[in-house]
């Protein structure tokens, strides 16, 4: 007896189990178990690996009970069945049953081997094998997820979805007396070619169980009524560029995920919808995340992924891409809680020149005086660049990469003001990740793509600042006129758009009640695509996604979340130009406003020069005659006057301009120091004139330009494009070759501007 379990020992070691290994089948699954995508092994199958308590029992029941009642009672060989199957082939002639058991068919499954003696015998050594090294479960577990079901499947998961489209946990009788015969004759009992025989074969099976009570007979009855029916024959694909993101050298065969596959469907659907809009090789991306968790919900990589000539296989999810302005309402935040601005602070829309770097508004022309609130709903490019100035471009890309939004330069470059207008590159999922902020009380939290992923999160915002710039951007950005009005907590979508230097990017991020959407759209070879950006290219997508989320939330009834206003945030009475409280009386109130504050700050305008000046409301001594004198002067009385910063003159009227704020001087006894504040003055066309070709002139139209009351180089603005510099008192011509409405911008070295409207007409 030591001898025989010596030599079953040994040949145990030299010839042991082939156990399957980890052959590279994967399959990728949406967050309630249907699967997305299948990576198939060497031999092209594709299996659904699952336990027996994903299973459901009916399945369980029919299969022991068809194939194999003692399972759990034999030692992995049943001498009764395969006495009886003996019998029964002798009697007949031919074979008309088998003996095998479960184990003996895993043992085959894993060890193929020819119907001789030889292989019996090897079959019945490997069932032993089987019996000594794994438990029944174990046993049965190889068997659901091994067996031969047709074609490229195996295991009856990988069966349940493709033939039945739905999971095996919710079998019914007659579907899991289907799946239980079919591994008997795969390929001759295939429902999707042969719906009779296999119909045939299940109703077998359906009426043995009965033979052997183990249904009751009215539910086989009743399942015997049930025609065979399948579901459309479709393999898993959806979210293939998730799919591939996620599938690595280290991944288990089943990959969970957080995406809802209903949802995921309808989007790929819609975006293929959009092929017939969008330019040649344009492809677009779309992510959904439910910012409460922040589960990816939905992710389209690109608009489909056998368009090779949209590059189809590029995942516009991960590319880095230049961001345009959608970095601008962190920057926005970021200098609320620095106490820089409320959000009616006044800010400047008028020229700027730093060093060789020049921007212009994406619109064209300049607004003069601005709040940041506009100035933010609006995307205005030469306030945010002041507002940049001042908070410094390093600070600002240090305290994003710090809370997980890193920002990615050219090698060796430093960061620098051109990145708040997309200087820079980002991902779509980065954006979107430093986009929850506004949704999760200033906390960036991290894009969780599957469920043991845990919920990272950093503060890079108060929960203040984060509330009033998402009320900006949801069309909420000035208080009621009543301060004391009832606010309501269910803010409405806020998103921001942002288009890339040259059209190579278009781009729209927002957050709703529950969601957050990143859509990007563009060519992914950075080719520029002229005409298409955020607001006319990204938008229309990103609502319609909305309004998909909105639809399905009404069908399932979940309740909106609202978004109450943290304590910190106020309401102040501010009064431009100097962006503080004052009294409705005071003659310094030029313009009244209601700004959200945060903790009561009410931080004073912003200059040109990016500090806090006190140039905007300069001391004057009057007289009795309310002329300006000089402080030692009899009867001069003190006085301070609240001025609008220089730069913008040209966009006031009169009765703002420094020239009649500032009373005249008294010629008796003049002050020190004179403050005109003049503005440069454009010569070469006039306020308004609408200028016309001479009859019968066929080249376009000519004009010479120059300025006055400046003394320095100054920079030359075209409908907000540079156009060229000059020297003090230098003149240039320019050409109009055709009509329309220009706005002609002039800037110096010390500041002062000026500008002038103008039409050219046939």
């Amino acid at each position: 007896m030591l001898l025989l379990c010596a030599v079953l020992w040994l040949a145990d070691r030299f010839d042991p189990l082939p156990l399957p290994k980890d052959d590279m089948a994967r399959v990728v699954l949406a967050q309630d178990g249907t699967p997305l995508w299948r990576f198939a092994d060497g031999n092209g199958v594709w299996r659904y690996p699952i336990r027996i308590d994903q299973v459901s029992p009916y399945y369980i029941e029919a299969l022991l009970g068809y194939e194999d009642r003692w399972f759990y009672q034999h030692p992995g060989i049943n001498p009764l069945a395969i006495a009886r199957a003996a019998w029964q082939n002798l009697r007949d002639g031919q074979i008309v049953s088998g003996g095998s058991t479960l184990s003996m068919q895993v043992a085959r499954l894993l060890d193929p081997h020819p119907r001789s003696l030889r292989g019996k015998l090897r079959q019945v050594w490997r069932t032993a094998q089987l019996e000594w090294h794994l438990s029944k479960d174990e046993i049965l577990t190889l068997y659901l997820n091994r067996a031969p079901f047709g074609g490229t499947l195996e295991g009856v998961a990988a069966a349940s979805w493709a033939y039945l489209g739905k999971s095996p946990k919710s079998l019914g009788r007659a579907e899991a007396a289907l799946l239980a015969v079919l591994p008997q004759a795969p390929s001759r009992l295939r429902p999707d070619r042969h719906p009779q025989r296999a119909q045939a074969a299940r109703d077998k099976i359906l009426q043995r169980l009965g033979q052997f009570q183990i249904w009751p007979q009215a539910e086989i009855d009743d399942a015997l009524q049930e025609s065979v029916w399948l579901a459309p024959r479709e393999e898993p694909s959806l979210a293939p560029l998730l799919a591939r993101r996620l599938n690595t050298a280290n991944s288990p065969a089943v990959i969970e995920t957080t995406v809802d596959a209903s949802l995921q469907r309808r989007l790929e659907e819609m975006l293929l919808g959009w092929r017939a809009r969008l330019p040649e090789r344009t492809s677009a991306a779309v992510v959904v995340v439910e910012h409460d968790t922040m589960a990816v919900q939905a992710y389209l990589g690109s608009l489909d992924l056998e368009d090779t000539q949209r590059f189809g296989h590029v995942d516009m999810v991960q590319a880095v891409r230049s961001p345009g302005s959608t970095l601008k309402p962190f920057l926005y935040a970021m200098a609320l809680d620095e106490g820089l601005i409320h959000s009616e602070s006044l800010l400047q829309d008028v020229p700027r020149h730093s060093s060789d770097y020049r921007p212009g508004n994406f619109s064209q022309g300049f607004s003069g005086p601005v709040s940041a609130s506009q100035a933010l709903a609006r995307s205005l490019n030469l306030p945010v660049v002041q507002l940049m100035e001042v908070y410094g471009p390093k600070r600002f890309t240090a305290e994003l990469r710090s809370a997980g939004v890193p920002l990615l330069l050219p090698r060796n470059a430093e960061p620098n003001l051109a990145l708040i207008l997309g200087g820079v590159g980002t991902r779509l999922e980065h954006v979107v990740s430093g986009f929850s902020a506004f949704a999760r009380q200033g906390k960036v939290a991290q894009l969780r793509f599957q469920p043991q992923q845990v919920l990272q999160e950093k503060p890079l915002m108060s929960p203040g600042a984060a509330w009033i710039v998402r009320r900006i951007l949801s069309g909420q950005r000035r208080p009621d006129i009543d301060p004391r009005a009832q606010l309501v907590e269910r803010a409405p979508l806020a998103w921001k758009t942002g288009t890339s230097y040259g059209f190579r990017d278009a781009w729209a991020v927002g957050v709703s009640s529950r969601y957050l959407i990143g859509v990007w759209i563009g060519r992914p070879d950075g080719t520029p695509v002229p005409g298409q950006f955020g607001l006319a290219s990204a938008t229309p997508l990103l609502l319609q996604v909305h309004d998909v989320l909105n639809h399905r939330d009404r069908q399932n009834r979940k309740p909106e979340l609202l978004n109450p206003q943290p304590e910190e945030v106020g309401v102040a009475a501010i009064c431009w130009p100097l962006g503080q409280e004052l009294a409705r009386e005071d003659d310094n109130c030029r313009r009244l406003r209601f700004a959200w504050t945060l903790n009561g700050t009410v931080p004073p305008t912003l200059t040109m020069d990016t500090t806090f000046s006190s140039a905007l409301q300069p001391l004057v001594w009057l007289n009795q005659q309310g002329l300006r004198v000089a402080k030692d002067c009899p009867g001069a009385q003190a006085r301070r006057i609240a001025l609008w910063p220089a730069a913008l003159e040209p966009w006031l009227p009169l009765a703002e301009q420094r020239r009649s704020r500032l009373a005249a001087p008294d010629p008796g006894c003049p002050p020190a120091l004179l403050v005109t504040g003049e503005p440069i003055q454009i010569v070469g066309v006039n306020q308004g004139d609408r200028l016309q070709r001479a009859a019968g002139q066929v080249n376009a139209l000519s004009l010479k330009f120059s300025a006055q009351g400046s003394g320095a180089k100054q920079w030359w603005y075209l409908n907000g494009s540079p156009l060229l510099s000059t020297a003090s008192g230098e003149s240039f011509d320019q050409v109009f070759a055709q009509t329309g409405i220009y706005q002609l911008s002039v800037l110096d070295a010390a500041g002062q501007t000026g500008t002038v409207q103008f039409s050219v007409v046939d």
